[in-house]
């Protein structure tokens, strides 16, 4: 996972207006999907996002819709990085990348946030609540963006696609997945209408936040972004009040959210139905099951890359094997025992 600097340099020399080489690549740690670097030139600082390398599954690691999304979203009351170029051709650095701002802050990986105060805990978890309605009620045909997703049945579509990306990553058979895909089949709700932008991998830990304040500087990570159905980001986010908050999971099973400053699930969902002027969210069963199955799909995509030996980080991405029949397990609870 090393970038030809040099080859790096003379084309954001060519390409990019703010851009003073020399140029150094630095790779963050984080990052299973897309690898992910600092840049750090005469001008400043910048971070590159590129498609790792290999075989990838289809319609994977779409840095190029990463780049326009943002860039779209830069005119809007939605927080993103500002973006400074793409660049599509494979022989610069072996992949398509994109380089985008520097957000100067704190990335919080915990989602109980034990490191803040009661309140800033409180008002970190209101402004995630707000930037996702704020997302959900921008018109992608005003940002340029009409053309981001498909029209039709958005859940179809996505345990159709999320289905075959697992099936064809798949190194272990699990009854408890074939169970989910059954019944998500059998329980797709009709057609609402609704849709939006949606992020895909709405969570605290692909954001910014200010160092000193509850504030949110950037949302991150809109690899998984298109026109779609806005309650996927919510069942989605509130997914991870459900996950344990043990091993490699970052979730907030089992902590008394009222004591430190965290909605509860029926909270945050009753203020974002406030936010976005609607009476509730219907069918959550098949939503929080969906997304559960769908964060199951995305870790076995992880786990197979690693075993392919073109995984972002390697040693991280062996870890998740473990987690994707947890996940199956959770999704058959949420359908034999209700929401």
């Amino acid at each position: 996972m090393t970038i030809d600097e040099a080859a790096l340099g003379a084309y954001l020399e060519a390409h990019w207006t703010g851009f003073h080489g020399p140029v150094r690549a630095e790779k963050f740690a984080g990052g299973q999907s897309n690898p992910t670097f600092m840049l750090t030139h005469a001008g400043g600082r910048a971070v590159l996002r590129k498609k790792p390398p290999g075989q990838l599954l289809k319609s994977a690691h779409a840095v190029d819709r990463e780049y326009r999304v943002m860039k779209a979203l830069g005119a809007t009351p939605v927080p993103v990085p500002r973006m400074h170029v793409l660049c599509e051709d494979e022989s610069v650095i072996g992949t398509a990348f994109y380089v985008m701002e520097f957000v100067d802050g704190r990335i919080i990986w915990d989602p109980a946030i034990p490191e803040v105060s009661l309140s800033d805990r409180t008002a970190i978890y209101d402004a995630m609540n707000a930037a996702l309605a704020a997302l959900h009620t921008v018109d992608p045909a005003a940002v340029g963006l009409a053309d981001f997703g498909r029209p039709g049945n958005y859940f179809a579509r996505q345990l159709s696609r999320w289905t075959e990306q697992y099936r064809a990553s798949e190194t272990e058979h699990l009854p408890d997945i074939d169970q989910v895909i059954t019944w998500l089949e059998q329980n797709l709700p009709a057609d609402d209408g609704r849709s939006s932008l949606v992020h895909g991998d709405y969570r605290i830990d692909n954001m910014i936040f200010a160092k000193d304040r509850p504030e949110l500087l950037a949302i991150l990570d809109w690899e998984l972004s298109t026109i779609g159905h806005p309650f996927a980001d919510i069942a989605y986010q509130c997914m991870h009040w459900r996950l344990p908050h043990a091993g490699s999971f970052r979730g907030l099973a089992g902590i008394d959210r009222k004591a430190v400053g965290i909605p509860t699930e029926a909270e945050y969902v009753a203020r974002y139905c406030e936010r976005t002027g609607i009476d509730g969210i219907p069918r959550w069963d098949f939503y929080l099951a969906f997304s559960l199955f769908r964060m199951a799909a995305i870790l076995q995509g992880v786990l197979k890359r690693a075993l392919s030996g073109n995984a972002s980080n390697p040693e991280r991405a062996m870890q998740v094997k473990d987690n994707i029949p947890i996940l199956a397990r959770m999704a058959v609870d949420v359908i034999e025992k209700g929401p």
